[in-house]
């Protein structure tokens, strides 16, 4: 008997499947039809696209594979008795026994590569001289138990799959051991076939229900169980093989069993070949009863297999109980692959840097992204802080800095987009927006280009956080086209980023951002997040974008509760702010976090905005030990009442000196002739009214240095941006290590908010999968 085995992703070779083309050039035109590109250059030209991205990679594979099948069938007129393949060649060999056509298995491959190609953050080893029971154990005894085995290439050559960090630490772990003979990483970008890619599999199995596949003609050994795939379960098992060991030592036992077996590899290179050879040289045929088994050309097991009736009774199990939740499988899959992250987790700027430098790596380095906060700070703190963060990272580390609009001040805006486009940040957290401006639009325009397959590409990347639909709306629209016309009269954009500007949103993504600290319009995430999807659907199909713009939740997240209402509100990704300013890495004072670390739900209050006095915004702040709030407010008031300081009772100004300013008016005027333009004080000098403004608004300055330096005189005129959430934080931490903010770091709080979270919907799942029974 023969088997004929089909080798998978690491088996690519440059120049691969030469003369097969041609030769099948009527599937070689099918195939361009349903990849959007010709596969013939991207398997035969180097400056193509890059066969060694699984995107490309599986695709590529799969039609090599079947051409070589395809031409040994033709040479032989003969077909095997068994076949298997290894991962993604496990295709190509239902595509020999039948399943389904060319077309339909292509497909398939396109579509489960897009999916694997989506998964990083993650990372893959082969530990070479231990069986699978010794690394099992090894993982075991280290605590390594967020890794996986992946792949039983040999008896004595084992792939793990896990987190690219947590595989950095095994590899010192597996190094020490004396048996190991190498511990090699792989190149790759994901944790393929482990519980990294639970999410991927459930998209990909909604996806393959949609096809017909045909009766099997030759028996096919699946990867997942080491057996012959069942007719019934042929979905089933082939979606399952995504997150489930290779268990390919186990495979090729299974044919040596079966009796006098060769084994020929179809496909490029001889991996496989390689591999068989020392399974046969360490490992015993494994013996299966006949009645396991159907003849050959049945390709199903037995109805009286007890592995098979112990497989349907688990499935049974599944079919109530979906796969687990993970903390790495919350969120869109999308999103996490386009803006490299591990956990569907962002965090927030905070003013005045409060979002820090410090708090931007430890999230990037966790595989999160953070948004320095850049509102308040001059160019050069900006640039400073931009440039330590960048060297800091490593290439393809997630970061971003935060913009808050600012309506008074356009120009400054245009020179932080300067800034950012000179060095290539290119994720922009857009923040107070009331509309799209200029400087975003131009920021946005940088970089647009075309895929060889007719996709607009960018560069740039701006998720803005809004709180009204009128807002979303603009936002979710392609730029005005009176902007985008401005900018090319001015010639600040090309003419090609002018047109590809209006194939794509001003935002690649948006958050909504409900009742949170800072600015904020109170809104109820319930009634806010349905209506913003809604908008986005909208949207999509009325300009047909290519691409999904993704939907996040962020305002007073700072439970698991709240993450899970969520993410079963719809949210795509999670953003969090109040809960990172009580942190190790929040740049705000000790005596800030001191109190923050002790407030409640219901210590917070709205006071007017320093930056929008005059138009009577709100932000939300701590009010627990504070009098800012009520100060703030009254300050407000009276510029309402009042036309001028001179129309103010003596006694109300001497009161303003002593307990707000802590100094004289005429002082308090000197400082903001040092720090206002030149026009802004002529404007005061002509309207007493804006006079009384700016010195008002100096007081809100004023209060937020005392909160960040840590001023102890003045610590009831504390201006701390804060919402609920962190009071829901620390009552959810009391008693824990975390109750102490030293001992809150952001990336800790973010992965255990995320892992509890899950933990948290696995319960609610169970509970109603058992209500439902």
């Amino acid at each position: 008997m023969i088997t004929y085995v089909f080798p998978g992703q690491g088996s690519q070779q440059k120049r691969m499947g030469q003369g097969l083309f041609e030769h099948y050039q009527h599937l070689t035109d099918q195939a361009d039809d349903i990849l959007g590109y010709s596969i013939k250059k991207l398997c035969t030209e180097e400056a193509y696209l890059d066969v060694n991205h699984t995107q490309y990679t599986q695709p590529a594979l799969y039609v090599v594979n079947a051409f070589c099948y395809l031409k040994r069938v033709e040479e032989t007129g003969e077909k095997p008795d068994f076949v298997a393949g290894h991962s993604l060649g496990e295709y190509d060999a239902l595509l020999a026994a039948g399943a389904f056509d060319f077309e339909t298995g292509l497909k398939l491959v396109k579509k489960r590569g897009e999916l694997m190609g989506r998964i990083t953050g993650g990372g893959m080893a082969a530990v070479i001289g231990l069986n699978k029971e010794q690394v099992a154990a090894v993982l075991k005894e280290h605590h390594l138990h967020t890794i996986d085995v992946a792949n039983e290439n040999t008896p004595r050559q084992i792939v793990i799959s896990g987190l690219k960090q947590d595989i950095e630490r095994a590899g010192t772990v597996f190094e020490t051991i004396k048996d190991v003979k190498l511990f090699h990483p792989l190149n790759v970008s994901g944790a393929f076939h482990s519980r990294y890619m639970n999410e991927a599999k459930q998209e990909f199995k909604q996806f393959i229900d949609t096809f017909h596949f045909e009766p099997l003609s030759i028996p096919v050994i699946s990867n997942v169980y080491a057996e012959p795939y069942h007719q019934k379960r042929l979905k089933e098992t082939l979606s399952e093989q995504m997150n489930s060991t290779v268990k390919w030592t186990d495979s090729i036992r299974f044919l040596m069993g079966r009796g006098d077996m060769d084994f020929e590899e179809i496909g490029p290179g001889k991996v496989l070949t390689g591999l068989i050879q020392r399974i046969k040289n360490e490992a015993e045929p494994l013996i299966k009863n006949d009645a396991a088994v159907q003849e050959p050309g049945d390709g199903m097991l037995s109805a009286s297999s007890p592995e098979q009736l112990e497989r349907e009774e688990r499935d049974a199990h599944s079919s109530r109980f979906p796969d687990e939740i993970t903390a790495f499988s919350l969120g869109s899959t999308e999103f996490k692959q386009d803006y490299n992250l591990t956990y569907a987790y962002l965090a927030g700027g905070m003013y005045r840097g409060i979002a820090s430098k410090e708090m931007v790596v430890k999230m990037s380095k966790a595989g999160m992204m953070g948004f320095f906060g850049t509102g308040g700070l001059n160019l050069n703190k900006v640039e400073d802080a931009i440039l330590s963060i960048q060297g800091e990272l490593e290439q393809g580390q997630a970061y971003g800095i935060n913009l808050v609009h600012n309506m008074k001040h356009t120009e400054s805006e245009e020179k932080m987009i300067d800034l950012l486009l000179k060095y290539k940040v290119r994720n922009l957290e857009a923040s107070a927006f009331l509309s799209v401006t200029p400087a975003l639009v131009r920021y946005r325009a940088k970089g647009l280009k075309r895929s060889p397959s007719g996709e607009v590409i960018c560069a740039n990347r701006i998720i803005a956080k809004i709180s009204r639909p009128e807002v979303a709306e603009s936002f979710l629209s392609p730029a005005p086209e009176n902007v985008v016309e401005k900018l090319l009269g001015e010639n600040k954009i090309t003419t090609s980023e002018a047109e590809l500007l209006l194939k794509i949103p001003v935002a690649e993504d948006i958050c909504v951002e409900a009742d949170s600290g800072g600015h904020t319009d109170g809104g109820v995430a319930y009634s806010l997040m349905p209506a913003m999807t809604s908008l986005r659907d909208e949207m999509m199909k009325k300009y047909r974008y290519d691409k999904k713009i993704r939907v996040g939740a962020a305002g007073g997240i700072g439970t698991p509760e709240a993450a899970m209402a969520a993410f079963m509100l719809g949210a795509d990704f999670i953003l969090t702010g109040s809960i990172n300013q009580c942190t190790v890495e929040a740049a705000t004072s000790d005596r800030v976090k001191d109190l923050l670390q002790q407030m409640n739900v219901q210590d917070t209050a709205y006071a007017p905005a320093g930056d929008m006095f005059e138009s009577g915004s709100k932000v939300q702040v701590l009010k627990k030990g504070v009098f800012f709030p009520a100060r703030a407010s009254k300050l407000h008031e009276l510029y309402q009442r009042f036309g001028s300081l001179g129309e103010i009772d003596q006694k109300t100004l001497t009161q303003l000196e002593e307990k707000y300013f802590k100094r004289s008016i005429e002082k308090v005027y000197e400082d903001i002739k040092l720090h206002y333009p030149a026009a802004e004080i002529e404007k005061a000098e002509r309207n007493p009214k804006h006079k009384m403004a700016l010195i008002f608004r100096w007081y809100f300055r004023y209060s937020s240095h005392l909160a960040i330096s840590g001023s102890e005189e003045s610590k009831v005129d504390y201006q701390v941006h804060c919402g609920p959430a962190l009071g829901a934080f620390n009552q959810w931490v009391k008693g824990s290590k975390l109750e102490n903010w030293r001992n809150r770091h952001v990336d800790d709080i973010g992965k255990k908010l995320m892992t509890e979270t899950a933990k948290l919907l696995n319960d609610r799942i169970a509970l109603f999968s058992q209500a439902a029974l």
